[in-house]
């Protein structure tokens, strides 16, 4: 992976020095919280240009690289921090439209009649003038950043926004089309009754729409051509809540046709359907056997299949496309299969930015000239690692107690040589439904941070997960799912793993965040003779009080999609403080949009009422500036070092009948 380096982090060390060191000692555990240097470059039509992120001092900034210099500095435009205030502002995504103007999307939170809301708008960036230009804020009332549609060639977006009309807030989306450079705009489409989402066809020309009810129906409309008036083709409610309506994705330039993903055969495949009739075509474009296909691909001109994302392990890519297929061939023959990544093209496709890592390196952004050949690194994606290899990560396939098979992600301590009678930490993700953990460093890696520390990591892939099938979340969704069989799997994988001989069952700790931190709490109460320790963030602790928030937030029927036991005050960990716990810590943010601060102090309100004392039975960290993301790299870092604290004092690492001892930390926090 040899290349010139077009952009560096300020005083940042070579690539060999951060490697060689790694593999003398450890990492410290602050290092893993870092923000990431660089990431989602994208590149401009022309090619000529990348739009990226990059961390400066811990502080993401949004910045500009001209590729015709190489080693230009970037320019910076907008530091993206988070809400650090009620009302400040932060970046989300960013895209080119035209080859002289960034658009991005800026997120704030606002406090709207003594509720918390987060509002969503678009801002241009003009390279030539330097100028950014709001677009369409006035009239526009929560969100007013969802693009539809983009021009390059009339350097336009259309954008569906939520609007005020004659002083009144409509209370579904119009469409309008905008002008980039000025931030002038006009009418496309008016409010409906029936509309949620407006959805266009490569042209602009709008095609179809959802939109859902009170009571989980999700209507679909669609017309052939700008002439014909929006008809409805589906209206049908989903209570499995596993996406099962055929919604299009790509309309293709054959009348009706479109391309869709669709999960009606239990896994998701991408098939064509008929819009008039929604009838499929044939047998499916491509499916993975086992697996959930992620989405397609289109082509630059929004009308033709290029490619399919699929998960397995771990993200990959078939290129449908003959020229791209022998280009990822290619990769795949020079980094190893898997390992490369297209994640940013030019029109024509003849410059092609590259993501290359192994499943346990954080690997690096590259720039690949198709007709050239030349290759060149333009940045690192961990300001401190860079390419380092790191705990080594493999995906096994576990027994549950009831006989089902349980995918799990499992990272292995690689500074200990044996692999027999290791301490544990299982490691729920969030979701739970529909979201699933793979092979990768990404940009929270917090399982490569404790495997550093000495644990394996175990990562169940619970059912409920997704990625499996919708019978796999289906399983989840059972009544006696959420907080007792989908807690049994985190359970059976000690037992299971302890049974093979890899794991001591009895030195077992639970940590996650969201829905993990629930898992985590749920654990220690529910089973405090499986886990040493629990450590559990943003998490919810009371599902009465959080099935309340929730009808207010998403109505009555989304409100549902969270938990699914039939007796919610069973499945509350805050509900049920009076008995045995194992030792918790506590973590969450005073911001959190998701998850109200009042379910952590509700928690330790109750502890402290049962008895339990603050300091040895739990411990609770609240980050008076965190939101459900950990946005700031300090708060991150202190969610890494509080939870290494916690397992070192419950569950350490290294023990005295251990045949090895910890090494020492050489690579930290600060670079040098």
């Amino acid at each position: 992976m040899s290349g010139v380096l077009l952009v560096s982090a300020p005083a940042q060390a070579a690539p060999g020095e951060v490697v060689a060191a790694v593999q003398k000692g450890r990492v410290a555990t602050a290092a893993f919280g870092k923000r990431p240097f660089m990431r989602d470059p994208q590149l401009s039509p022309d090619g000529s240009k990348i739009a990226v992120m990059m961390s400066v001092n811990g502080v993401d900034n949004l910045g500009v690289i001209d590729l015709g210099t190489p080693g230009t500095k970037p320019t910076f435009f907008v530091r993206a921090e988070e809400y650090r205030e009620t009302g400040d502002r932060t970046v989300g995504s960013w895209r080119w439209v035209g080859n002289r103007t960034v658009v991005f999307t800026v997120l704030s939170r606002e406090n709207i009649f003594g509720q918390r809301a987060e509002l969503r708008r678009l801002v241009a960036y003009d390279l030539e003038s330097g100028k950014l230009t709001p677009l369409a804020w006035e009239g526009t009332t929560v969100d007013g950043g969802n693009i539809v549609h983009v021009d390059h060639a009339a350097e336009t977006v259309m954008i569906q926004r939520g609007a005020f009309r004659n002083q009144q807030r409509e209370f579904r989306p119009e469409v309008i089309n905008v002008m980039v450079r000025t931030g002038e705009f006009k009418s496309v489409m008016r409010p409906n009754v029936f509309v949620s989402q407006w959805i266009a066809d490569g042209a602009g020309t709008i095609r179809a729409t959802t939109g859902d009810d009170d009571n989980g129906k999700l209507r679909v409309m669609y017309r052939p051509d700008d002439r014909a008036t929006l008809k409805t083709v589906v209206n049908e409610k989903d209570p499995t809540f596993t996406g099962s309506q055929i919604v299009p994705d790509i309309f293709l330039k054959e009348p009706d046709m479109a391309v869709v993903s669709s999960n009606k055969d239990g896994f998701r495949k991408i098939y064509k359907v008929n819009m008039q009739t929604m009838e499929i075509a044939g047998k499916p474009i491509f499916e993975v056997p086992g697996h959930d296909v992620d989405g397609p691909i289109e082509n630059w001109s929004g009308d033709a299949l290029l490619g399919v994302n699929y998960t397995d392990t771990r993200e990959r890519v078939k290129w449908l496309d003959p020229r791209l297929a022998e280009i990822q061939k290619f990769f795949d023959e020079d980094f190893g299969e898997g390992n490369s990544r297209i994640r940013s093209a030019n029109k024509d496709y003849t410059r092609l930015i590259l993501f290359i890592a192994k499943p346990n390196a954080p690997g690096g952004y590259y720039l690949y000239d198709t007709e050239t050949g030349s290759l060149r690194l333009l940045g690192w994606f961990h300001p401190v690692l860079h390419d380092a290899e790191l705990n080594p990560t493999e995906t096994i396939r576990y027994k549950a107690s009831d006989g089902m098979e349980i995918p799990a992600v499992v990272t292995y301590p690689r500074h200990r040589k044996h692999r027999a009678g290791l301490p544990v930490v299982v490691m729920p993700h969030g979701g739970p439904f529909g979201v699933r953990d793979q092979e990768e460093f990404g940009v929270f890696p917090w399982h490569q941070a404790i495997a550093e520390l000495g644990y394996v990591v175990i990562q169940p892939n619970y059912r409920g997960s997704g990625g499996y099938g919708k019978d796999f979340v289906l399983e989840g969704r059972k009544p006696n799912g959420y907080g007792n069989r989908m807690q049994a799997d985190l359970n059976d994988a000690v037992s299971w793993f302890a049974g093979q001989g890899l794991v001591d069952k009895n030195r077992a700790c639970v940590m996650g965040w969201s829905y993990g931190g629930y898992a985590s709490a749920r654990g220690a109460q529910r089973d405090p003779g499986v886990w040493k320790c629990a450590i559990a963030g943003a998490g919810v602790y009371d599902f009465p009080m959080m099935k309340q928030f929730d009808i207010s937030t998403f109505g009555s029927f989304g409100a549902s999609y969270q938990a699914t036991a039939d007796d919610l005050s069973a499945i509350s960990s805050a509900r049920h403080t009076d008995t045995p716990w194992s030792p918790i810590l506590i973590v969450a943010g005073v911001r959190d949009e998701r998850i109200p601060i009042e379910q952590s102090r509700a928690l330790v309100s109750r502890l402290k009422g049962a008895g339990k004392k603050e300091g040895t039975d739990f411990r609770y960290v609240e980050q008076p500036k965190g939101t459900h993301n950990l946005p700031y790299e300090e708060l991150h870092i202190e969610w890494l070092v509080e939870s290494e604290k916690w397992l070192e004092r419950f569950n350490p690492a290294y023990i005295a009948s251990d045949p090895d001892k910890a090494l020492p930390v050489v690579v930290t926090a600060e670079v040098k």
